[in-house]
């Protein structure tokens, strides 16, 4: 009877775990065809103001991971994850009830702030339980199963959109919450002792901050992460137009996103590969100067051709360009954690809080210039690029020898 269970646990946590890290990714994915329906209905007058459905769910996601770390570490992670999701469940309600565009930005607002506290409180929890190499067995587990959810979101919200209208997405994901919350309450004991918890003490915090943001490493890598996210956030926010208006794909919309999506994916699978023989720093500066290069070169060729490439062009560079960000995501958390082993908690808080700001501010400018072209995209992600090449550059200046490991 014994000898099976803790397997079936351990399945059972994995599958929990999947369930929780994915609220982000279908909050983000799974709306996006309904942006164009969402706009329409609000009375939304200017086409690009629907991008904001987006930006006010990253601005609450990064408001609210700088907190629920903390908070967990004082009060116990399950208090903690039940405020995540019970947040992210209201606000997914005011969504689907939404009247106005302001009360829709306001419920995706809340929605953001809540997603944050079971991804940073998710990982916590995982790091309570298991350690070294168990840790990265769980961990791989769990991203398999996320690799899929980008691929996937989409096309399940446009078949949400072919029998019910885009309120019925804000309602399941507000049902997805309910169960991520229900799982989490009748199976899954508290993984943080007593013993080990913390005061919250906002000095600690402070001070924390204060050694992260002086840190030239983990400040270089914060803001390069921010910058590379934030080309991306430029991409989802437009996504919907580019795909449905300016190429007109229809229905279609949800495959083409998930083939590019799918890029990140694999990139992240190789990426575990590689970094063991090259070396983080080496395979992230190869993969950043890539992103140089492709993003430079498709945004000659988009000028060429009047913002209006074709359709299979413009899907082969994105793929490309998609690849090597995958890369990047996969490791400069990595590197600006590196310095920072002894402030772990709130340390990773802080590097995720500062990198999500950097990249709502970056990428909801870029993506606001959309004008039925793609070349404002592709000028975003080449500055970005090379904005993300020269701090990357100034943080390694400044390591000299307070790390050991060059690679």
């Amino acid at each position: 009877m014994s000898t099976s269970s803790p397997a079936r646990t351990s399945a059972e946590f994995i599958a929990l775990m999947a369930l929780t890290f994915s609220l982000i990714a279908m909050s983000i994915d799974g709306m996006l065809p309904a942006l164009g329906d969402i706009a329409a209905d609000l009375s939304v007058r200017d086409p690009n103001d629907r991008q904001l459905v987006l930006a006010a769910f990253f601005a609450g996601l990064s408001v609210g991971q700088f907190i629920y770390g903390p908070i967990s570490d004082s009060t116990g992670r399950k208090p903690a994850m039940y405020a995540g999701i019970g947040c992210f469940i209201v606000g997914g309600l005011i969504c689907a009830f939404a009247t106005d565009f302001p009360m829709m930005l306001a419920g995706r607002a809340l929605q953001g702030f809540g997603a944050a506290g079971p991804r940073i409180v998710g990982t916590a929890m995982v790091r309570d339980l298991y350690a070294g190499s168990p840790m990265a067995r769980i961990m791989s587990f769990v991203m398999a199963v996320l690799i899929l959810v980008p691929v996937l979101a989409p096309s399940i919200g446009q078949l949400i959109l072919l029998i019910a209208d885009w309120r019925a997405i804000f309602y399941g994901l507000a049902v997805a919450g309910m169960i991520d919350f229900l799982w989490l309450a009748r199976r899954r004991p508290e993984t943080l002792a007593p013993s080990d918890r913390v005061p919250l003490s906002i000095g600690r915090i402070l001070r924390s901050a204060r050694e992260a943001i002086t840190n030239r490493v983990t400040l270089g890598y914060s803001v390069a992460t921010g910058f590379v996210f934030g080309a991306v956030i430029s991409y989802l926010g437009t996504a919907q137009q580019i795909f449905q208006e300016q190429y007109g794909t229809g229905k279609m919309f949800s495959v083409y996103f998930g083939l590019l999506a799918a890029g990140i994916g694999v990139a992240s699978v190789i990426n575990g590969r590689l970094v063991v023989r090259f070396g983080m720093r080496n395979l992230s500066k190869w993969a950043l100067r890539s992103v140089c290069i492709l993003a430079a070169a498709f945004l000659l060729t988009t000028i060429l051709l009047h913002g209006h490439p074709p359709l299979w062009l413009f899907m082969g560079f994105m793929t490309a360009l998609f690849f090597f960000n995958g890369m990047l995501f996969s490791n400069y958390n990595a590197l600006a954690m590196e310095p920072m082993g002894h402030i772990a908690g709130v340390a990773a808080a802080i590097i995720a809080s500062a990198s999500t700001l950097v990249a709502v501010s970056t990428g909801t400018s870029i993506g606001r210039l959309y004008d039925g072209s793609v070349t404002p995209l592709f000028a975003g992600f080449a500055g970005l690029a090379l904005a993300a090449f020269l701090v990357t550059e100034w943080a390694e200046s400044g390591r000299g020898k307070r790390l050991t490991n060059p690679n």
